[in-house]
């Protein structure tokens, strides 16, 4: 019980600067619709390699660190060095919220030879306060794309701090696992397991991981990616 409250309380700090990170560039929500304040463009890509779709908020876009250092880069450098074939896009918005992730799931997932998606998404939708059925449609509607193309599909979850209200936290951190339950997907509970509250692993906002922290969590990612993979 314990942990979980720290790790609850970490998310809640997270979900915060995720959506600081995002302010300059994210969308707007409100009344139901969602406005893109930005351009939407993927990185070029070869058409016939299979593909990694990393679809996510700053965690993903690598707020505060170089291209090269964000965790679809170094995923990529992973593959390469394990003698995997595969291209990891990094779709990632520093910001964004699962509806926004839905609104672009189409287009993103459209990639040639697209065929696993990473998906990070829940934490700015805490933030704003999104009702938690909300937040789980739209990421069951993401998820539901992604298998209507035969996807597989890696789902990292989140918590929510007790701040919320006992019933909203309750709901929040039993979405996830109830989606990786009923759509029979791979998942991560905790994606910053090792790498959260370490100071020597975080950027200054005490929040975003620096260069090494995004390393270490790449590694969880990879930890639960690798039995999706193929040679």
């Amino acid at each position: 019980m314990h942990l979980f409250f720290r790790k609850a309380v970490i998310l809640g700090f997270i979900a915060a600067a995720l959506a600081a990170a995002g302010c300059s560039r994210a969308a707007s929500f409100s009344n139901g619709e969602y406005e893109l304040d930005r351009p939407l463009v993927l990185p070029e890509t070869t058409a016939s390699r299979k593909k990694i779709i990393a679809l996510g908020d700053s965690l993903t876009a690598g707020f505060g660190l170089a291209e090269n250092e964000s965790y679809p880069y170094l995923l990529q450098q992973k593959l390469k060095a394990e003698g995997y074939e595969y291209e990891v896009i990094n779709a990632g918005v520093s910001g964004d919220t699962s509806l926004g992730g839905f609104e672009r799931a189409d287009w993103v997932l459209s990639q040639p030879n697209a065929e696993i998606l990473i998906l990070e998404l829940g934490a700015n939708d805490l933030l704003r306060g999104m009702p938690v059925g909300r937040m789980k449609s739209n990421l069951a509607g993401i998820i539901e794309k992604a298998k209507a193309k035969n996807m597989k599909i890696l789902l990292c979850g989140m918590l929510a701090p007790p701040s919320m209200g006992s019933d909203y936290e309750t709901n929040y951190r039993n979405a996830f696992p109830d989606l990786a339950d009923e759509y029979n997907v791979a998942f991560l509970p905790f994606l910053l397991d090792g790498v959260a509250m370490k100071k020597e692993l975080n950027q200054a906002d005490g929040i975003h991981p620096n260069a090494e922290g995004t390393r270490l969590m790449m590694e969880n990612i990879y930890a639960e990616l690798k039995p999706l993979l193929t040679k």
